[in-house]
């Protein structure tokens, strides 16, 4: 990652309310995402699958006549689908790409709090040994002794980097339903 986007994100994560973070478990690990990221909190229902999408998206729901696409973190992160239970919910994401703005659901084990995390509690990615893509990490906050894992939704649910892997397993599929016609 350039210095100039290394910047980027510590001057992102030291803006107004940055500060303020959902934390949530995935695969037994905490995360965090900035609460002005945070739209809502929904309990895990009915999610509708799209054929020929890539593996992490989940399907869609519809959220007050809105369709909004539900990425499974787990998978994103390169694990298994996450398997729901009691605690298992949906948390709706804004997530801004240029000048648009897409509402995105994320499939989370269990919401936990929202902490403050002072920009001097965060400490840089680790450049390796991490379980998921050191650019889908913002900074590692500490809070009462341990680690949690600040995500950068940019990464995480970068829509330009979904379309392209949604083309590319389209792509995929479009050429073994040729191979199987011939």
């Amino acid at each position: 990652m350039s210095t100039t986007a290394l910047a980027q994100r510590y001057a992102d994560l030291a803006a107004g309310d940055a500060n303020q973070y959902l934390t949530f478990t995935s695969r037994g690990e905490m995360f965090a995402i900035g609460i002005l990221n945070v739209k809502e909190i929904i309990e895990f229902g009915s999610v509708t699958e799209i054929p020929m999408t890539p593996p992490f998206i989940r399907g869609v729901i519809n959220l007050r006549g809105t369709v909004v696409p539900v990425i499974d973190l787990s998978v994103r992160f390169g694990s298994d689908h996450t398997e729901t239970q009691r605690r298992t919910c949906i948390v709706i994401l804004e997530v801004r790409e240029g000048d648009e703005i897409q509402d995105l659901g994320i499939i989370v084990d269990s919401v936990s709090e929202v902490l403050d995390i002072p920009p001097g509690e965060i400490e840089p990615p680790p450049s390796f040994g991490a379980r998921i893509r050191t650019d889908f990490i913002a900074g590692m906050g500490k809070v009462g002794g341990r680690f949690v894992v600040i995500l950068d939704i940019r990464h995480v649910l970068s829509v330009e980097e979904m379309a392209a892997l949604a083309g590319i397993a389209q792509g995929s599929s479009s050429e073994i339903i040729e191979a199987d016609a011939t």
